[in-house]
């Protein structure tokens, strides 16, 4: 494969290689002694430059991306009260699921992570802030100077203003139009500058690893392996046990003929890591395959792609008790409560495009006292598990889906039952997705 036709994935993962293989040549080779060339001006100087202007640049994006698509998210459920019950439902499935994920996450990891990891040499050099009591945490939701909560990137504060002024928008009505189209705008500005920003993930992935593998050596590296296997195992437990439970105790049909039929919808989230650019091909097999009504669906899958980030959330869990561990900070139940809710309130307004999850954690991080510097210690396996992560969200989309569209007696029994319903060859899926749904996507996202 030739450089130039590589995939920032693949980018990445060469990237995340090299990055350990340099770092272990440092570390095992003497090469970070205190006082040497290589230590003060490589390690603490390019790579420690390179690794902090990349994380500098993700804290920068945190409070404006949050603002603009909290609004947008709120503008996009806007319409729940002309669809009624469809939308309640929707929307409470979708927030049950999402705080579900994330607390079966941080259960598993806060068992798994600390039989197997223990605090670094970071731990030396990083103080947590101390724990506020909770109910300064529910007083301190509403901010007294909104200025302030943005100029300090206070989370909790700025996500409750979000929602707030979206609702008053809301209600002011047609003359809040434009301010509406205005903050789209902003929004979709946000989410190429996070674009920009994940375009240079391949350099810093290097330069942050390097930095970290000849400072803390083999150690680091065998923690990391830890992490990704709590990763996947929360994904698999979330995917085969908690959506298939509900959906066999919601709709009572077979999960493992909903499972056959969700492949292609999976692979394909897999490929993009992306639920936005799968939008296309949920919507069909959905309608096709699962025989859910375009009505529903047409609502109930864009929906999900906006606000519905399971597998983001867990990620955001697993990831928060590991950075947690590796710094030697005891969060609490208060700090794990204060994780669940903000990723819960986050995925409202997070868009499913590559990258944004990581912008969503280091907010999780400032808000619990958490290093941000911590994201770079992952960043090089990310990818991968981002992949993993949006399939897990797509199904979650096709679930709600399914599950709303039966109570509704929306659902085609028939076609569902019927395991050769609406199959066609992959290929045949690419072409005539786009011309099939493109238009019932414009009407969704114009309903929203």
């Amino acid at each position: 494969m030739r450089r130039e036709n590589m995939g920032l994935t693949e980018k990445v993962l060469w990237s995340m290689g090299l990055g350990i293989i340099a770092g272990l040549l440092i570390n095992l080779g003497g090469f970070n002694a205190e006082g040497s060339f290589v230590n003060d001006y490589i390690v603490g100087g390019l790579f420690y430059v390179i690794g902090k202007m990349f994380i500098t640049a993700f804290k920068m994006l945190v409070v404006p991306l949050v603002f603009f698509s909290l609004i947008s998210g709120v503008f996009g459920i806007g319409d729940i009260g002309k669809l009624g019950k469809v939308g309640v439902k929707s929307f409470a499935l979708y927030m049950m699921t999402t705080a579900v994920a994330i607390a079966v996450a941080i259960g598993i990891a806060s068992l798994v992570i600390p039989l197997f990891s223990a605090p670094t040499a970071a731990a030396a050099v990083f103080t947590a802030k101390e724990a506020p009591p909770l109910s300064d945490v529910l007083i301190n939701i509403i901010p007294g100077n909104i200025i302030e909560a943005f100029a300090t990137g206070n989370m909790l504060q700025i996500i409750f203003f979000s929602i707030l002024l979206g609702i008053s928008l809301l209600m002011v009505g047609k003359k809040a139009e434009s301010i509406a189209e205005g903050v789209e705008v902003l929004n979709e500005a946000m989410m190429k500058m996070v674009t920009i920003i994940m375009a240079t993930a391949p350099v810093a992935v290097f330069a942050l690893l390097a930095k970290a593998v000849s400072e803390l050596g083999l150690e680091l590296l065998a923690q990391l392996a830890v992490y990704v296997i709590v990763v996947v195992a929360a994904l698999l437990l979330h995917l085969l046990g908690t959506l298939m439970l509900l959906f066999r105790f919601f709709t009572k049909l077979n999960p493992l003929i909903f499972l056959q039929k969700m492949r292609d919808v999976q692979v394909f989230a897999f490929s993009t890591s992306s639920s936005n650019a799968t939008i296309p091909v949920t919507l069909r097999s959905v309608t096709k395959r699962l025989g859910v009504d375009n009505s529903v669906a047409s609502f109930t899958v864009p929906f999900g792609a906006t606000i519905n980030m399971d597998g983001t959330a867990i990620m955001q869990g697993v990831a928060t008790v590991f950075i947690a561990q590796l710094y030697g900070v005891e969060l609490g139940i208060l700090g794990y409560l204060t994780v669940i809710l903000m990723s819960v309130l986050a995925s409202i307004g997070t868009a499913g495009v590559p990258g944004v999850g990581l912008i969503m954690l280091s907010m999780v991080f400032v808000q619990v006292g958490l290093p941000v510097e911590g994201i770079g210690l992952i960043l090089g396996v990310d990818r991968l598990l981002d992949m993993l992560r949006t399939a897990v969200n797509v199904t979650g989309d096709a679930v709600v889906s399914t599950i709303v569209a039966k109570s509704e007696d929306e659902l085609d029994i028939g076609v569902y039952l019927d395991r050769e319903a609406g199959s066609v060859e992959v290929p045949e899926i690419d072409d005539e997705v786009e011309e099939e749904f493109a238009e019932v996507v414009h009407r969704a996202e114009e309903k929203a």
